[in-house]
């Protein structure tokens, strides 16, 4: 999977989302893609007496992200969504994935999350003679990326 242009960059509007294989439909953002990772500073003294002081690497944090989407009637998110609130975790934690695609829908970059479930969905303001479209918000949660 690369980009048929060495030069080229992948552009922010081509971008989707699986749950377990799923493509999830009319999504309009994804935000947070945080990976972070502790750092351990280890200070020592040598045998000539030095203080030195070096930092490693630590465990990986988990993490969460921000997806916006037209509101539909996906049963499959919608289903997912409410087990996560429900608290029915056996079945709410899923492998979700933010794939990156060229320009001709190819993918280029992978996004893994393990474990991901939703802690919170927010719809967006219903307004009476309001035009415009119902979205609603959901952040997912995730215990590791991974990215390819």
């Amino acid at each position: 999977m690369s980009l048929p242009n060495p030069d080229d960059a992948l552009v922010a509007l081509n971008f989707g989302i699986q749950i377990d294989g799923v493509m999830v439909e009319y999504l309009q953002k994804v935000e947070g893609l945080v990976i972070e990772q502790d750092v351990i500073e280890f200070s020592q003294n040598s045998g000539q007496g030095i203080y030195t002081t070096s930092k490693m690497p630590g465990a990986q944090k988990a993490g969460q992200v921000t997806v916006t989407r037209g509101m539909t009637d996906s049963g499959a998110f919608t289903e997912w969504i409410n087990d996560s609130i429900q608290g029915n975790m056996s079945s709410a934690r899923k492998n979700a994935t933010i794939i990156m695609m060229d320009y001709e829908d190819n993918p280029v970059k992978r996004f893994n999350m393990r474990n991901a479930w939703c802690p919170k969905v927010e719809i967006s303001p219903v307004t009476a003679g309001e035009a415009s479209v119902l979205t609603e918000t959901v952040t997912i949660t995730f215990e590791e990326l991974v990215i390819e």
